[in-house]
């Protein structure tokens, strides 16, 4: 511990913000990890179940079931039973319109995730570009006296190698982080999409119903 903190210490104030960064990179990797599992976003059994409900016309049990798994893919196929009076277009644009809602939720805070990625680099840099300046300012200060202490260098230098693999190391781990999380994302809405286009089918004789009346 002690070790870190003298680590820390010697990157200079440039420090902070790094370090601040890699924690919110790591919360929003756990919060998005516990919130895309697959039993929070497409519960077993569920698309199955509600399929096999609406076959047999059981439209009110399927939308309870819907319901009960609080789930973004229940919330999908209710929005499609409800519509399901509708043609089939207007039950599409629902399921979309659900989706799209749905999906935002999901990836809530990964766009924040990726912002970290690219500006933990910079402020790498940043530190970089201090810690030169405090070596070039030793430099001049010593000028007038025509020798140059390379112990009094170190500290800048030193400062200058720290921020840069922090903020370097950081970015490497938050992008990589960053890029699971969007594929994770893809996947639940895929399975939802998935779910949503095989209820639109079974739902289909009725939209068919409903266009020959409207017609």
């Amino acid at each position: 511990m002690k070790e870190a903190f003298e680590f820390l210490k010697n990157g200079g104030v440039v420090m902070i913000p790094i370090a601040l960064g890699s924690v919110i990179a790591l919360a929003i990797f756990l919060e998005r990890m516990w919130s895309l599992r697959q039993s929070k976003i497409v519960p077993s059994g569920l698309i199955q179940s509600v399929l096999e409900l609406v076959s047999k016309k059981e439209f009110s049990k399927a939308r309870d079931l819907c319901l009960s798994s609080n789930s973004p893919t229940g919330r999908v196929l209710q929005a499609g039973i409800d519509a399901r009076d509708g043609t089939r277009q207007e039950i599409k644009e629902r399921f979309e319109e659900t989706g799209r809602q749905e999906v935002t939720r999901m990836d809530k805070f990964i766009e924040a995730m990726g912002t970290t990625a690219s500006v933990e680099p910079l402020l790498g840099l940043l530190g970089t570009v201090t810690g030169m300046i405090k070596v070039f300012k030793k430099v001049v200060g010593t000028a007038s006296s025509g020798v140059v202490d390379p112990a009094q260098l170190a500290g800048g230098i030193w400062q200058a190698l720290i921020t840069t693999a922090a903020g370097l190391s950081v970015a490497i781990i938050a992008f990589v982080g960053y890029r699971y999380l969007q594929s994770k994302s893809l996947r639940r809405s895929m399975q939802m999409e998935e779910g949503s286009m095989s209820l639109l089918d079974l739902l289909r004789p009725v939209a068919a119903s409903a266009e020959k009346k409207s017609s």
